[in-house]
């Protein structure tokens, strides 16, 4: 079983591939990617979730576990992530950097591994170095590029006496728009507003803040709105011809296991899916209902041979379960919504998008009573290792998928 000290090199490969694609880097030996020599540049879209596992995506484990049909191991869904495994491609030899957030990430968007990364085990909030990001690269190489979602790489006072200025406020580290969680703290609860578990949050347009009015805005589906919203605007009008870059960093499922407020609305993509309203108290199309409280109709009902014993009633899945499923799952239907998106704007064939976790699965719920336990769904898959381990299970896989014509031309 490899370690994650002799993978951390492959995050670096990650960083450059993506950039040699963009044509933000030429390429020096072999020959020049067929995607680099046309006159429009892919555009490219990283999707990162938090502390989601290996195991956890259907095409990776759960499938497997759904074709055996054992009744003691239950399973969950992901049919969008599975389809996009299908048309694009599987990158099994990728690794996260660390298995914790803030110096996964760091590593991600510097390119550097922990071993030059100046973000390192918890060091949360602390000021992602000004040096060469993957957005102020891809800046350089004629990108518009957009950050969403949880940072938590802007520097505190914890860290540095001009750290409450927020130095590395994602403005100043490569990228042109922003909207999210600036703190790291704040990605622990997923209402900003009610706050349920973990206290209001503040949440953050460029340098405004701007909570005020996103009631009942759960942030997997708030930040998958804006990051519709903000695609869309990059195919009209003005600038249409300019390629985007979009680092699109969910705070889901993590351990807080909070809930939507309904069923993930109607259609998907242009006209269907989740929608940006914009009307205070209205945000998204849905902001309405009761906060935590929509459980996915499949894991709703769900039993298990708890026992391992057939003769035995099987019983209900406990609590927090169903709500790991049902976040996850809601974590497939957003990615699904927005690839369903890039094909009404016609930019599917044109457009890398990536898939991947911060780090391996926790065992951490912020539920009263209700442990959470990665075996119950084996998140880990088939390796050891959870979040904070360094053992594989904890250095999540890249799971890279794409428009056909971007890979195929890139001969990934």
């Amino acid at each position: 079983m490899k370690s994650m000290a002799n993978c951390r090199m492959y995050i670096g490969h990650i960083f450059f591939t993506i950039l040699m694609i963009a044509g933000a880097f030429p390429v020096t030996y072999g020959q020049e990617p067929a995607s680099a020599q046309h006159n429009q540049k892919p555009n490219i879209i990283f999707i990162l979730t938090d502390d989601l596992g290996y195991g956890d995506v259907g095409v990776l484990f759960q499938n497997q576990r759904q074709k055996i049909n054992d009744r003691s191991e239950p399973w969950v869904l992901t049919p969008n992530l599975d389809k996009m495994a299908t048309e694009g491609a599987v990158l099994a030899q990728h690794y996260a950097a660390a298995p914790v957030c803030a110096p996964s990430r760091a590593s991600l968007l510097s390119g550097l591994s922990q071993g030059h990364a100046n973000i390192r085990n918890g060091q949360f909030d602390k000021a992602l170095a000004d040096n060469y990001t993957m957005g102020g690269v891809l800046q350089q190489a004629g990108y518009k590029t957009a950050a969403i979602g949880k940072w938590g790489l802007m520097g505190s006072s914890r860290w540095s006496e001009d750290g409450d200025s927020w130095p590395a406020h994602p403005l100043n580290r490569g990228f042109d728009y922003y909207y999210g969680y600036m703190r790291h703290v704040d990605g622990h609860e997923h209402y900003p507003v009610e706050g349920p578990y973990r206290g209001a949050k503040e949440v953050y347009e460029n340098k405004n803040e701007v909570s005020k009015g996103l009631d009942k805005c759960y942030t997997g589906d708030l930040w998958t709105a804006v990051a519709k919203k903000w695609i869309v605007e990059q195919t009209q009008g003005q600038g249409a011809e300019q390629p985007f870059f979009m680092y699109l960093a969910f705070d889901t499922p993590h351990a807080v296991l909070e809930l939507p407020t309904q069923a993930y609305p109607e259609g998907r993509g242009l006209n269907g899916g989740l929608q940006w309203i914009g009307k205070p108290g209205e945000m998204i199309n849905t902001a309405s209902g009761e906060i935590d409280s929509w459980v996915h109709p499949d894991y709703n009902a769900a039993t298990y041979d708890n026992d391992n014993d057939p003769s035995t009633p099987e019983v209900s899945w406990p609590n927090v379960y169903k709500r790991y499923a049902t976040t996850t799952r809601r974590l497939d239907n957003q990615v699904g919504d927005i690839m369903q998106l890039l094909v009404d704007l016609n930019i599917d064939d044109n457009t890398l998008v990536v898939f991947s976790s911060d780090n391996g699965p926790s065992i951490e719920s912020y539920l009263e009573n209700e442990p959470y336990e990665a075996n119950f769904f084996n998140s880990f898959g088939p390796f050891d290792g959870i979040k904070r381990d360094v053992l594989e299970g904890g250095s999540e896989y890249l799971q890279w998928s794409s428009g056909r014509h971007v890979l195929r031309q890139a001969k990934l």
